[in-house]
């Protein structure tokens, strides 16, 4: 499926996000994207670009995770031809790609000290020096940069430098998880549902059934809309009857009652003392705040067993050996949510 470039949502606190996307991008300043991951970074570093007086300059993409530390400055500045083993040829860095444009540092914080300090200098000076030079050149360069880190937390861990902070810091847009997007659920799931529904050759999109609504509102989407994208993309291609409403999820591509066992630690070396092997628990999903507690568990009790249904195709047989329950516990279970349809 192509890129997705086009924004899809109707909560307050993400039109708030956009809107100051918006008004950042005629200005020729810094800007600094704060999300968790899947919450749209990078479609608003383009927005921001695109809106920009420097639209029809270039746009460089830059994943600063993705570059080992021994390469990003040359990555990012250029090298001369001989400046370093396997540097045959003179090279141009991202800025000098970027010149006239933008160029969007995507996972910040994972930059080194030293390509902060280099990084610091070609954004105050507009100025680059290429590996193995000693002749500055100068750059023309809007730069957005995103992280999924709290960076005032890394300059006190001595992480992040405090002046580089300074400098990209003239606007600061963070983008809320899809947890905290009212209403936005049901909206991206069926605008991704229409697509796949689409690319599947589907007459019609049935949409969904209440039990997949009900999933879908009470998970906690960890991966935000990344992560929805892909549940209900699985979904539908799983649900195979495009004449029903689509009403089963898998959240976990992995879950399996036949999943590899986790492997057990190696022998201890002579003289090390050797600890019991543990199978760890599932983590339950942050619940935010909670002002009932029964009701809290009864939903994630209801989502384990929804999730686990739909794993097991249904089979009650096969989810209550998933689950460590008898086949009794499961259908007293499965009655007591409403899940024995």
């Amino acid at each position: 499926m192509e890129r997705e470039t086009q924004f899809i949502g109707q909560s307050a606190t993400f039109q708030d996000a956009v809107e100051r996307a918006s008004m950042a991008a005629s200005l020729d300043r810094p800007v600094l994207i704060i999300g968790e991951r899947g919450t749209g970074k990078e479609l608003i570093a383009e927005r921001l670009h695109r809106l920009s007086a420097r639209w029809d300059r270039p746009y460089v993409i830059m994943n600063c995770a993705a570059m080992p530390e021994t390469l990003i400055e040359s990555e990012l500045f250029g090298h001369e031809a001989g400046s370093f083993t396997g540097a045959t040829r003179t090279r141009a860095g991202r800025f000098e790609e970027a010149d006239g444009g933008t160029l969007f540092l995507d996972e910040l914080a994972t930059m080194s000290i030293g390509a902060q300090e280099r990084l610091l200098r070609a954004v105050e000076y507009g100025e680059v020096t290429r590996v193995g030079s000693s002749r500055p050149l100068r750059v023309d360069v809007r730069i957005v940069a995103a992280t999924n880190e709290h960076l005032p937390a890394l300059v006190e861990a001595n992480r992040f430098r405090a002046d580089l902070l300074d400098r990209l810091s003239f606007e600061v847009i963070t983008l809320p998880p899809l947890r905290a997007r009212e209403g936005d659920i049901e909206v991206l799931a069926e605008y991704f549902g229409q697509r796949m529904a689409a690319v599947l050759g589907w007459d019609e999109w049935p949409g969904f059934g209440p039990r997949a609504l009900a999933a879908m509102e009470g998970h906690d989407w960890p991966g935000n809309v990344r992560e929805l994208r892909n549940v209900i993309e699985r979904g539908i291609y799983r649900w195979g009857d495009p004449g029903k409403p689509v009403d089963a999820l898998s959240f976990d591509p992995f879950a399996s009652p036949w999943q590899p066992a986790v492997r057990k630690p190696s022998a201890p070396t002579p003289g090390e003392a050797a600890t019991p092997a543990e199978t760890p628990a599932p983590a339950a999903p942050h619940p935010g705040a909670v002002s009932d507690l029964r009701a809290a568990v009864d939903a994630y009790e209801r989502q384990i067993l929804s999730d686990t249904m739909a794993r097991c195709r249904f089979n009650q047989k096969v989810a209550a050996e998933a689950l460590g329950l008898s086949y009794d516990q499961i259908r007293h279970a499965l009655k007591k949510h409403g899940l024995n349809q």
